[in-house]
């Protein structure tokens, strides 16, 4: 599981004008099961998504196509860590140690 923390390094108005494409990206990676939540930080100077993924390298392939990444608004810090607890509701995801 990852912990991906975005940080917009441009001003929102550049930020706002690729969100449109973003929020289809984000569409996308739910859809294949990647990303299990998101949103926006607050205050707000980037986001937080958490996923999941059979390895950072293929989380550093989907980050690199985020249209925030491409227009150059925002950059990622990717945190890996095991999900060893987890709600009720998660625990599909769910792993040992």
């Amino acid at each position: 599981m990852f912990v991906l923390e975005l940080t917009y390094t441009a001003p929102l108005e550049a930020v706002d004008a690729v969100l449109k494409e973003h929020v289809v990206w984000l569409d996308e990676q739910y859809r294949q099961g990647v990303f299990i939540a998101s949103g926006r930080k607050n205050p707000r100077d980037g986001g937080v998504i958490i996923a999941v993924a059979g390895d950072r390298a293929r989380i550093e392939e989907i980050t690199a196509e985020d249209p925030f990444v491409t227009a150059g608004v925002c950059a990622y810090r990717v945190t890996e860590f095991t999900a060893t607890k987890t709600a009720p509701a998660l625990e599909a995801y769910r792993e040992t140690l």
